[in-house]
């Protein structure tokens, strides 16, 4: 849609120039020479600000850096190439077509002015007479603004990094208290592997207990590969392709959830229904990290905060990366004892392993094997399942009769010191969740627990610092970091507007150069707010979350109203040095220019149309077709009257003319 911006513009001016009757008899190349050369300047002008507009995307830091960095790189190319194509190759085409279509005329039939250029006449002649209706006029369009901005605060239009995408699998990973036996993990994920068999849009699943499943793009981040403990287990969903189910996966994904958990919560497991993101991978979507002086009290912090997670209404699947205690028997030798029986303390070793683990002691070979089978020497599970059991183990002494280990080991009850994890060297607990539901944000999910954080119990009696976008650069104190999914959403989002921030820099700069003028870059960049009338609403309607994809069509957008801006300018410009009044330049450029910046925004619409029902650029689609359409609406009267009223001082004119007048 943006390509064939420039041939628009192009094109369209060579077809007003044949309709001109000053232009009758000429040569048709030659005049279409001379209407190209009237936009040319102007054109390139307004593409190398689509440009401005989009490269800045390319230095978004983060995860979503290689996301992002090949729509502005593959966008600027093109850009330039469409530059030439509607300089070289489309006047050429337009002129062999046209040619052929008049079959040997000269120039077209002139045209009268239409319906629509009679009603801009209209309005924008007591625009220009009366400075009352031009006040009344700002102030309808800054109520706009002010409407379709205060959408986001009144929670009409949601906030999120990137919506959530319709994939054809999904991950239940269970999670059953530390020390459960295989056996028992294995019923519950069978348990659930029924249930979720039962349901219509699951395809196949394949559990995997004590072993990690498959490794996926999600896994990776979220390490699952290391799941390999006997009361870990995992569930590959895979669902029916999206062409045959009429729902998304994420909408299956909550409806499983309650059944699912219903099952887990009956058997004690933790549950969580993992999906594949439509992005940057993270640990979990809610992650609070908990910093502080001492382990046991970043433990208790740390428990408090996953009591509000599981309080918080949309907040789902809380868990935390703390370990339940776990009994552990230190079984040591007592060297004198096994010296009095002449046993070696490396036998009591080897018999330890043996009763535990078992050992191979050679090999099987079976004709209807295709490798031969171990065979291992192993203890009953009953009586390597116990101390009991293990003390009865009896070796052979140096007088030939048989001694039972407990008379030779001092066995000791610990407990199994848990895991510790760091981030950057700091020691950190971390508490994870999902969101799901009415809010399915985690933005307004953190705003609702940091309500209840304000109020949180430290046992050093101050209050918790929170922190969002960087480290805390100290641990003397408890305090606490949201990741996850909020570090990517402020990261993107700040650089993104760090971006737009360029972007501005950029036009400014093109058209200070241009027009040589510091007043009239700020009259052509002033409807680039406007895009918003459009964005926020048609957000609203459609329930869409203004996601970073959303972001991407407002600064693309801020471009396309810039082009439309510095057309419509340099016309007026155009016909005040052509000896016309000023109040008649700006509305004749608006009546004259409104055609190609309608072609150019329709072009835009159907461009982003073919990507509207993608669940991921939805967004992007949105921000093109109504940013489209409200600045060039918007922009169509507010530039000719902006210019109006700056330049209306410096350059004295008659008042524009009555209807009739200008007819004739």
């Amino acid at each position: 849609g943006i390509l064939v911006d420039d041939a628009i513009v192009v094109v369209e001016n060579m077809v007003r120039h044949f309709r001109l009757p000053e232009n009758h008899g000429r040569p048709m190349s030659v005049i279409a020479v001379e209407a190209v050369a009237e936009v040319g300047n102007p054109t390139i002008l307004a593409t190398f600000a689509v440009i401005a507009a989009v490269l800045p995307m390319a230095f978004v830091r983060g995860l979503m850096g290689p996301y992002m960095r090949p729509i502005p790189v593959g966008a600027s190319a093109a850009m330039l190439f469409s530059l030439m194509v509607a300089f070289v190759v489309s006047p050429w085409a337009a002129l062999r077509l046209v040619g052929r279509h008049l079959e040997g005329a000269k120039i077209l039939e002139p045209e009268t002015e239409n319906w629509r250029t009679r009603l801009y006449r209209r309005i924008m002649t007591p625009l220009i007479q009366s400075p009352r209706n031009r006040v009344l006029f700002f102030l309808g369009v800054l109520v706009l603004f002010l409407v379709s901005v205060a959408l986001v605060p009144l929670g009409l239009v949601k906030v999120k990094m990137l919506p959530f995408d319709n994939k054809s699998e999904l991950q239940v990973v269970i999670n059953m208290p530390d020390g459960t036996p295989l056996e028992q993990t294995a019923r519950v994920a069978q348990a659930l592997g029924d249930a979720l068999a039962r349901q219509p849009d699951v395809l196949n699943y394949q559990t995997y207990t004590g072993t990690s499943g498959p490794y996926n793009f999600n896994g990776l981040v979220r390490h699952y590969y290391m799941r390999r403990q006997p009361n870990q287990a995992d569930i590959q969903v895979n669902l029916l392709p999206a062409k045959q189910r009429s729902v998304q996966s994420h909408a299956i994904a909550k409806r499983l959830r309650p059944l699912l958990d219903a099952i887990g919560n009956a058997y004690g497991a933790r549950i969580q229904v993992s999906e594949v993101p439509p992005g940057p991978p993270v640990i979990q979507t809610l992650v609070a990290e908990v910093y502080g002086p001492d382990l046991a009290g970043q433990t208790q912090v740390a428990e408090q905060i996953k009591s509000i997670f599981q309080h918080t209404p949309g907040v789902v699947d809380t868990d935390w990366y703390v370990e339940d205690p776990q009994p552990r028997l230190a079984i040591r030798v007592d060297e004198v004892k096994a010296a009095q029986h002449g046993i070696a303390v490396s036998d009591v070793a080897h018999a330890l392993a043996l009763a535990i683990s078992g050992t191979q002691v050679g090999l099987m070979h079976d004709q209807n094997a295709r490798e031969p089978v171990p065979a291992m020497v192993e203890l009953d599970r009953a009586d390597r399942s116990s101390e009991q059991g293990l003390e009865n183990i009896r070796l052979p002494g140096a007088d030939g009769g048989m001694v039972s280990l407990r008379e030779l080991v001092i066995v000791e009850h610990k407990t199994i010191e848990p895991s510790i994890y760091h981030k950057n060297l700091h020691r950190v607990v971390y508490v994870t969740g999902d969101v799901a539901g009415a809010v399915e944000s985690p933005v307004y999910a953190i705003l609702m627990m940091n309500k209840d954080l304000d109020h949180l119990t430290l046992p050093a009696g101050y209050t918790l610092t929170r922190y969002n976008a960087s480290m805390p650069e100290s641990t003397d104190h408890y305090s606490m970091k949201w990741d996850g999914e909020w570090h990517i959403t402020i990261e993107v989002f700040r650089d993104m507007g760090l971006a737009f921030a360029a972007v501005l820099v950029l036009i400014y700069v093109l058209v200070v150069g241009w027009f040589r003028s510091f007043i009239v870059p700020l009259i052509i960049m002033a409807p680039i707010p406007l895009t918003l009338v459009g964005i926020m609403p048609a957000h609203a309607i459609l329930g869409a979350f203004f996601t970073a994809t959303s972001m991407i069509g407002f600064i693309a957008g801020a471009g396309i109203i810039v082009r439309n801006s510095i057309i419509l300018v340099d016309f007026i410009e155009l016909r005040i040095r052509q000896g016309m009044p000023l109040a008649e330049a700006v509305i004749d450029a608006g009546a004259t220019r409104f055609r190609p910046m309608l072609l150019t925004a329709a072009a835009v619409v159907v461009g982003a149309s073919v990507i509207l029902t993608d669940p991921i650029f939805q967004g992007l689609a949105l921000s093109l077709i109504a940013g489209a359409v409200a600045s060039t609406f918007l922009s169509w009267p507010t530039i000719p009257v902006l210019y109006y009223m700056v330049h209306s001082g410096r350059q004295s004119g008659p008042e524009p003319e009555t209807e009739q007048g200008d007819s004739q």
